[in-house]
């Protein structure tokens, strides 16, 4: 499903926008991961093609785990994959009602999970209801966090770190676009664009934790 545009070269930006206008269709989006970009809705309701500047990760060695988030990992039960839409879901509605997360978002996200691209983690509390989780796109050896949300104390939290041990059994790279006050508390660090653009070719390379979808 090869992509109909051909984005441009996100060391040619000035700011954290490359790009605007195509579609979200899986070609795209994968196109544009595989490029360093990731989707997302301007102010003016334009679709936007971002390669933040100031590109923060999570070093997969260097997750900060906290001893009442140690606690916490024993309080949930974690799983892959068992309800992408209602992790989404759940994001935009966490962020409403200035969600990027759209419809069209949900939509095509959703898509590419069903193709095997993109996947969640759920977080699940003793009564079987869904507390917290993330979701995000995984292409080799890459992991693209998208968003995360929480309904339970540091379910959002379990969440990441059961990516993380995950990630650690053959990924490379763990992409959280911008840094946050929630995020750094966790060891993300901003390494950069140019930095994460130089990362990003070894990390496609490899086959990474997940199994890929079929060939973008």
């Amino acid at each position: 499903m090869p992509s109909r545009f051909e984005l441009p070269d996100p060391r040619s930006a000035e700011g954290d926008v490359v790009a605007v206008g195509g579609d979200l269709s899986p070609g795209t989006i994968l196109h544009a991961y595989r490029r360093g970009m990731f989707p997302m809705n301007l102010p003016d309701g334009h679709l936007g093609w971002w390669s933040p500047v100031e590109r923060a990760v999570i070093p997969l060695e260097g997750l900060r785990i906290t001893r009442s988030l140690r606690q916490s990992t024993r309080r949930y039960h974690v799983s892959l994959d068992e309800s992408f839409e209602a992790v989404i879901e759940n994001c935009a509605y966490a962020y409403r009602p200035d969600s990027w997360i759209t419809d069209e978002v949900i939509d095509a996200y959703t898509e590419l999970h069903d193709l095997g691209w993109a996947h969640s983690v759920e977080v699940w509390d003793t009564d079987g209801e869904l507390v917290g989780g993330l979701y995000g796109v995984a292409i080799g050896g890459l992991f693209a966090g998208e968003s995360m949300f929480h309904q339970a104390r540091d379910a959002s939290k379990v969440a990441l770190v059961h990516l993380v041990v995950l990630m650690n059994r053959g990924g490379v790279l763990l992409d959280v676009q911008w840094q946050t006050p929630h995020l750094e508390s966790m060891g993300a660090v901003i390494i950069g664009r140019d930095a994460y653009l130089q990362r990003l070719p070894l990390a496609l390379s490899v086959p990474g934790p997940f199994a890929d979808g079929d060939d973008g």
